[in-house]
């Protein structure tokens, strides 16, 4: 049996599309949260990140986010040196989610969708909380209270926020979307795994 393969013309495309979609969501349709003690921003980029893991499954959607995110963070002076985190931590939120919605079965369908849109925006909360209180500590010399007290006051609300907004719009959207990606033998998971499978 011939060995399937991920990285095709098909799903490299895929990829860089939903990549090019997060990018301008994330970096056009945000309002900067400027502080104090930092920078933040709110944003309907990750809704576009878990609705890429629902639909396309988890390394597809977990690439494209991480891809996506990381040329935001590139095109800023702000947050340029980060980008290689912002990969990682878009990467693992999107297959997480991924990971929940098409390979956690025993739940119902409609459920799992919200399940995983809170299983990737608790994944991403903990990776930047943690990122952001060792960085306050590590690169900008702030004591652990003072850190603590910067990400639990301005970092972690925003990105509640923005989770909470993300999970809703990929819940909400997932179904209006899945008929027409189906007939399109794009969509993943099934009987025969969908677009992954078939590449």
């Amino acid at each position: 049996m011939e060995k399937k393969r991920f990285f095709t013309i098909r799903n490299i495309s895929l990829t860089a599309v939903l990549a090019a979609l997060i990018f301008v969501l994330t970096k056009f349709v945000s309002i900067p949260i400027p502080s104090p003690l930092g920078r933040t921003a709110l944003s309907v980029g990750n809704a576009m990140c878990i609705l890429s893991a629902l639909l396309f499954g988890p390394l597809t959607g977990g690439l494209a986010a991480g891809l996506g995110n990381a040329l935001v963070d590139l095109t800023d002076p702000t947050w340029a040196a980060d980008f290689w985190m912002t990969f990682i931590n878009k990467f693992l939120m999107t297959f997480v989610a991924g990971l929940i919605m098409h390979h956690i079965r025993i739940i119902p369908e409609n459920l799992r969708t919200w399940l995983a849109g809170l299983g990737g925006t608790l994944t991403y909360c903990l990776l930047y909380v943690t990122k952001n209180i060792l960085s306050g500590v590590l690169v900008r010399g702030f004591t652990w209270q003072v850190s603590i007290a910067e990400t639990v006051a301005v970092k972690l609300p925003t990105t509640l926020v923005n989770g909470v907004i993300a999970m809703v719009c990929a819940a909400l959207l997932y179904p209006a979307l899945k008929r027409p990606l189906k007939k399109a033998h794009m969509l993943y998971g099934g009987e025969k795994q969908g677009a992954e499978a078939k590449m």
